[in-house]
């Protein structure tokens, strides 16, 4: 069964899953053909199989706790940012993450793992916190941030996570102090499930970021001043999943793509941005496939031309079993 193609015996097991859920959490889920391109910043994918909202830290633990018990697979999904889902759609349960309370005492900013890292970033400066204005270029949720360890501007979030309240599995929740997540370049311990052949792995369900008083006006400047540098070296206007590469160390990835002579370079409805060349657009018709082909067209130029191996950034998330490179040639590069 794949997200284009299903029968009413699998829509009829999908609507008897979903009313099960409904008793079990008190949340009623869509049943298929959910388009999740609409929840993602790069405008691509195909459709869930059962999707469900949790708007707080209770129901996304109920929610993940059934598809455990289950052994469903489940994705929790916050702003779609940083992954491109496949053209085929996600099998499971996508739960879509709006669990964005936050508090703050004394100097720290405790957030629900929903709430966007930006909205964070703001949050702190009206309190009058500093260290946390990095967040305001990172699109995505603070789960996902803590997830990926997200940096800009010379910080990232071990820089000033404290600790993380995180949904185990087996449905216990535990608090992880950050020198527990194996903090590396865009990399935690998060990313490594542990768990092989479970339905899901750790959930994380708030952070604690250790901030420092600072002049809120200050602090306003400062993001300002990384508001102002993301609208000129940035396609914010494009559909885009952002940062398509991890940096190599002492390098830039757009550099060395551009230098590959690949800025503006189309697959099908997807392109190397003219602005920054570490980052594919949706030009408006782009498939998850056009986009993932022309990433790894880039990283197999630069990898002949300069010797290097890009490593991903995005991730490439659902059922990709049936992708092959896409027909089409990759065109002349589009002008500005």
């Amino acid at each position: 069964m794949t997200g284009l193609d299903r029968d009413s015996a699998a829509d009829s097991r999908l609507a008897a899953l979903a009313v099960e859920m409904e008793r079990a959490t008190g949340v009623s889920p869509s049943v298929a053909h959910v388009p999740l391109h609409a929840h993602t910043t790069m405008r691509v994918g195909g459709v869930a199989d059962l999707w469900a909202t949790a708007r707080d830290v209770a129901t996304l633990s109920a929610l993940v706790g059934f598809a455990c018990d289950r052994e469903i697979p489940c994705l929790v999904l916050g702003r779609g940012s940083d992954l491109v889902v496949s053209d085929a759609g996600v099998r499971g349960l996508v739960i879509l993450n709006r669990a964005e309370g936050a508090l703050v005492e004394d100097n720290r900013l405790i957030a629900e793992s929903g709430l966007p890292l930006a909205g964070a970033a703001m949050l702190a400066q009206n309190s009058g916190l500093t260290g946390l204005e990095f967040g305001l270029a990172i699109p995505g949720t603070v789960g996902g941030a803590v997830w990926a360890n997200a940096g800009a501007h010379g910080s990232d979030v071990a820089a000033v996570l404290e600790s993380v309240t995180v949904l185990r599995p087996d449905g216990t929740e535990i608090v992880e102090p950050a020198a527990d997540l194996r903090f590396g370049y865009r990399d935690s311990r998060f990313k490594h499930p542990a768990g092989e052949g479970s339905a899901t792995g750790d959930v994380i369900l708030s952070a604690t970021f250790s901030l420092e008083a600072g002049d809120p006006d200050a602090i306003k400047v400062r993001l300002d001043e990384i508001r102002a540098w993301r609208q000129a070296h940035q396609p914010l206007k494009q559909p885009s999943a952002g940062s398509v590469f991890r940096n190599p160390s002492g390098d830039s990835a757009g550099r060395l793509i551009d230098a590959c002579g690949l800025r503006g370079e189309r697959l099908g409805g997807a392109a190397v941005s003219d602005q920054h060349a570490n980052f594919i657009v949706n030009l408006g018709d782009a498939t998850a496939s056009d986009v993932r082909g022309l990433a790894d067209l880039a990283r197999k130029a630069v990898s002949e031309r300069f010797g290097v191996q890009l490593d991903y950034e995005v991730q490439f998330i659902g059922d990709w079993s049936g992708w092959g490179q896409p027909a089409a040639a990759p065109t002349t590069p589009r002008t500005a």
